[in-house]
């Protein structure tokens, strides 16, 4: 194992995927790991290179954690995860807290004034959506799955005030007011 080939397997997982500082980290040293393994070598000797490759893929810019969580945090508002729900993938991703942290408060000084609830709403109108919950069930239906779409929605992060809100909506997806 080169430097060379370590390099050209970092080039080749950044063409296809986007990601983090750490999923770039794990993905090489899973590669050398099993590289070093049919050739019956330590691949604990080989860290120092993955450490440096990484280390060359971030100042060259072809990874930057703050843009891989802007981008994915737009991505996974749109189908529907609430702000827990966001925390966690990309804290699962390797992603920083304060790179999290960071990227959702953007998200919510990107709104006028009074509307950071409008992120979280939005995102479980688009979960209750695509998983086809309160307002989205046959309408012979949404009484006797009321509790179950409550749940699913809890589940997902949403607070129960909001989910209670989602799934008694009318129709026509327009939320009721907060009583």
């Amino acid at each position: 194992m080169s430097p060379a080939w370590l390099e050209r397997a970092a080039l080749h997982y950044l063409e296809r995927y986007s990601a983090s500082t750490e999923m770039l980290r794990r993905t090489l040293a899973r590669r050398v790991q099993k590289r070093a393994r049919a050739r019956g070598e330590e691949p604990e000797a080989f860290a120092d290179l993955v450490t440096a490759t990484v280390a060359r893929a971030v100042s060259a810019g072809l990874v930057d954690d703050a843009r891989f969580a802007d981008t994915r945090l737009a991505t996974l508002r749109r189908r529907g995860t609430s702000s827990r729900g966001v925390s966690a993938k990309l804290a699962a991703k390797g992603v920083p807290r304060d790179v999290v942290e960071a990227a959702m408060l953007a998200e919510r000084e990107a709104l006028p004034d009074g509307e950071a609830e409008a992120i979280e709403v939005q995102a479980a109108r688009a979960y209750a959506k695509r998983r086809r919950l309160g307002p989205h069930r046959r309408p012979e239906q949404r009484d006797a799955y009321r509790d179950r779409d409550l749940a699913a929605l809890a589940r997902a992060g949403f607070s129960y005030a909001l989910a209670r809100r989602i799934v008694d909506a009318e129709p026509d997806g327009e939320p009721d007011p907060p009583a």
